[in-house]
């Protein structure tokens, strides 16, 4: 039978995601309940054992196959409802195999012998109705799948004409009236599909084609009712699950930490990583002469996670894979990440020119927008691994440069020299080299503007203060900004207590020795940020 294949896809532009996450944000923090702020302090202050999965120094268990076969299904049904949660535009479409794919070659010609045979078959004197009647058979069953429990009627009618056992005698003797059971069929999918697939119906019941040609064509379009069914069912869970979003996904991984202990490794490093960059970049605090000693402060259990999400920003997904707890923003994170580097590369680039040219295009608000969009496009892709960055800033400076010498002798100032130009495109290619001032500057100042919203308990407040020399980007910053937030602040909320057990240990169970942490610093909320 025709192999059904489908998959979850995405059909929303990054547009519709990023609002769609934003109002995730809005939930996330009326679902941010004081219970979950205060068993997360009560994790870190407490030794006692937690039901959440943590850090230890026990041997791993080996997991059998059937073990790592339900924990891929658990990740796989987290994956699926996180995507139902956050992507309103999201839904099920077909698998479209590249033509020449060894996988489409396969498929095609499966499904050629399968239709082959059938055609044979019917052509035989007398006719064998044998696989005929397992295809009806089959659509029957689909059929029954679309009605609702109460379609009593429908549903009576379906298995009175579509009788198999009645059908296979018809065969026997040689009565069975293939035609005018395919019609039957397709008058009833003409009373359950969707509105949109009227008139694949339409054309269904104006076919005149053979009856494997017809058998062919009604399985395709039964395939995109079923689709249909299954994207409507979606479109009815949606609602539920964002209402019980925080709970229902926390639940679900717990659920994958019961089954695969080793599931939080990566979120463990990530988290642990974070705490060295801390401790490395505190220096130590004297406590006296008379003691003799010196000792360092602990950061804040949150000032850690906070850190840790900042690292995110400037992740190396080919060195490591991202930690278990965002594995379903992987791709929302990643788009953040990319416009970010577009954004900073484009805002370096404006800040060379205007700092080369000075004062004759000082002001000039349409120039700047001009040059800002000429060289967003040209380095449009810049995070593929085989985008030649130099390259695209040779070209985008070269287009700068006449660019400028327009707008300058249309002003009555004299164009660019072409040593000027020459230092102007050096500059600009330059910022390739990760120690480039530039760079490094506005780099560290999109880290400032990212912290400020990550560590504020009411970052909206603060997305429209963008620091000073990143205006030209604005705009977009402040987009994704809102984005990173919003996303961060529904991932603590539902992986906050994880997250408290992690670093519970990492704090305290290192040393016996290790000075405990500042007390204000345990009042916080994981998802104060």
């Amino acid at each position: 039978m025709p192999l059904n294949d489908e998959r979850p896809a995405s059909t929303s532009s990054g547009e519709d995601q990023g609002s769609d996450v934003e109002s995730s944000s809005e939930r996330c923090d009326s679902m941010t309940s004081t219970s979950d702020v205060n068993s997360s302090r009560a994790s870190f202050t407490s030794d006692c054992s937690s039901k959440h999965c943590t850090p230890s120094s026990s041997p791993p268990k080996i997991l059998t196959l059937d073990e790592v076969m339900d924990s891929a299904r658990d990740v796989t049904h987290l994956n699926f409802a996180h995507e139902i949660i956050m992507n309103r535009n999201f839904q099920l479409e077909p698998v479209n195999l590249p033509q020449n794919s060894i996988f489409k070659m396969v498929k095609d010609n499966i499904r050629k012998a399968y239709w082959d045979i059938l055609e044979s078959e019917l052509n035989n004197d007398p006719p064998e109705y044998e696989h005929a009647i397992r295809l009806l058979e089959e659509v029957r069953e689909i059929l029954l799948s679309f009605l609702n429990p109460g379609a009593n009627r429908m549903r009576t009618q379906i298995m009175e004409v579509l009788d198999m056992d009645l059908i296979r005698q018809q065969a026997h003797n040689d009565a069975v009236d293939i035609q005018a059971l395919a019609s039957y069929v397709i008058a009833t999918m003409g009373k359950l599909c969707a509105p949109c697939r009227d008139e694949e119906v339409k054309k269904l019941q104006k076919s005149t084609d053979n009856i494997v040609t017809l058998f062919k064509e009604i399985f395709r379009v039964l395939d995109l009712m079923k689709m249909d069914a299954i994207n409507f069912e979606i479109d009815n869970l949606r609602p539920m699950l964002q209402k019980l979003s925080v709970e229902c996904e926390r639940n679900m991984f717990q659920s994958i930490l019961d089954k695969t202990p080793s599931a939080l490794k990566h979120t463990t490093s990530w988290i642990k990583s974070s705490l060295e960059e801390l401790l490395l970049s505190s220096s130590p605090t004297n406590q006296g002469s008379s003691q003799g000693k010196e000792q360092q402060v602990l950061p804040g259990p949150f000032q850690i996670l906070n850190t840790a999400f900042l690292q995110i920003l400037t992740w190396d997904y080919s060195k490591s894979p991202l930690p278990e707890t965002l594995m379903t923003e992987e791709l929302r994170l990643r788009e953040v990440q990319c416009r970010l580097q577009q954004c900073q590369a484009v805002n370096e680039v404006l800040l060379i020119v205007y700092s080369t040219i000075g004062g004759p295009i000082q002001g000039l608000s349409m120039l700047s927008e001009r040059l800002k969009r000429m060289t967003s496009v040209l380095l449009d892709g810049m995070h593929n691994p085989h985008f030649n960055l130099e390259e695209a800033l040779w070209g985008a400076s070269e287009q700068i440069c006449c660019e400028l010498n327009k707008s300058l002798t249309e002003r009555n100032y004299p164009a660019l020299t072409p040593a000027l130009q020459a230092t102007l495109t050096g500059q600009i290619c330059n910022i390739t080299q990760r120690d480039n001032p530039i760079r490094t500057l506005v780099e560290d100042r999109v880290q400032q503007y990212f912290k400020a919203l990550i560590c504020d308990p009411k970052p909206q407040a603060k997305l429209e203060q963008v620091p000073a020399g990143l205006t030209a980007i604005k705009p977009e910053l402040t987009s994704l900004g809102a984005k990173f937030i919003s996303l961060v602040n529904y991932n603590k909320s539902i992986y906050g207590p994880f997250y408290a057990d992690v670093i519970r240990k990492l704090m305290f169970s290192s040393s016996p020795t290790t000075p405990n942490p500042p007390q204000d610093a345990a009042q916080d909320s994981v998802t104060s940020s």
